[in-house]
């Protein structure tokens, strides 16, 4: 069941994570093309109008879309200048009491994103110049918040399953 679970989850990391990176990528060539259209402003062409607020949606996204798999894949910034003096068990401790604390963090940040979300919502926020719905912007970073709260809870599991000697 456990294997089950791990591969569904790695699953759904790796998918997330491809959604960020098509995004980051779509975001580059909208970079590309905007910049081109002002610095060809001479022979017609011009910047893509609401091109910050596309990037600004876009990278947002990103970011979020990246978290669940650089938990999952243990890629998050680690100070290991102790690890080799401490033992295995207390590699995996701290390996614990940084899953729980990434899971709470996740969590904490899941809560927050919702609430913003209903405000946004409800006060039908736009932005400036596309005048897109910025409801948008917080629907899309909460399906990958919510992905990286699914996966920081999985890596809770893994931790503790490693820690009473069931390796993960």
């Amino acid at each position: 069941m456990y294997w089950v679970v791990e591969k569904s989850v790695g699953g759904l990391a790796r998918a997330v994570a491809v959604a960020g990176g098509v995004a980051l990528f779509t975001v580059i060539l909208l970079t590309c093309v905007s910049v081109i259209g002002r610095a060809l402003d001479v022979v017609g062409l011009q910047a893509i109008p609401g091109d910050i607020e596309l990037v600004e949606f876009g990278i947002g996204f990103a970011v979020f879309c990246a978290l669940p798999y650089a938990q999952f894949a243990r890629a998050h910034a680690r100070v290991d200048m102790l690890q080799r003096v401490f033992g295995n068990r207390i590699n995996r401790v701290l390996d614990l009491v940084g899953d729980l604390f990434m899971a709470v963090f996740t969590g904490l940040v899941a809560w927050r994103l919702y609430l913003g979300m209903l405000e946004k919502g409800a006060y039908g926020e736009t932005s400036f110049i596309l005048q897109i719905p910025v409801v948008w912007g917080y629907r899309a970073a909460m399906l990958a918040c919510t992905a990286g709260v699914i996966v920081a809870l999985f890596c809770v599991l893994r931790a503790t399953r490693a820690l009473i000697g069931k390796e993960a």
